[in-house]
């Protein structure tokens, strides 16, 4: 479990980036951002054997895990600089 989490959290970084290219590049709902960043995380984490010894299914679930954090950690850096919009209450 350990290396699960270690190598998803090599891999979000590189995930968040992927994320901010492809939306930058191509017009894309934001519904549909979270289930992108999911996928480009399971491709890298499938994509990365060379860098690891873990197993394939060990690597999806890292992949996973990171484009899933990846979205969180976007959201978190946008509302943490302002950039987030606020809703009037």
């Amino acid at each position: 479990m350990e290396h699960i989490v270690t190598f998803a959290s090599l891999l979000t970084p590189l995930v968040t980036g992927l994320v901010q290219l492809l939306k930058r590049t191509f017009p894309i709902k934001k519904k549909f951002i979270p289930l992108i960043s999911f996928f480009i995380g399971i491709i890298v984490g499938i994509l990365a054997y060379p860098f690891t010894e873990m197993t394939v299914v060990l690597r999806l679930w890292s992949g996973g895990i990171a484009g899933l954090a990846a979205t969180g950690l976007y959201e978190l850096g946008k509302r943490s600089s302002g950039k987030a919009s606020r809703k009037a209450g």
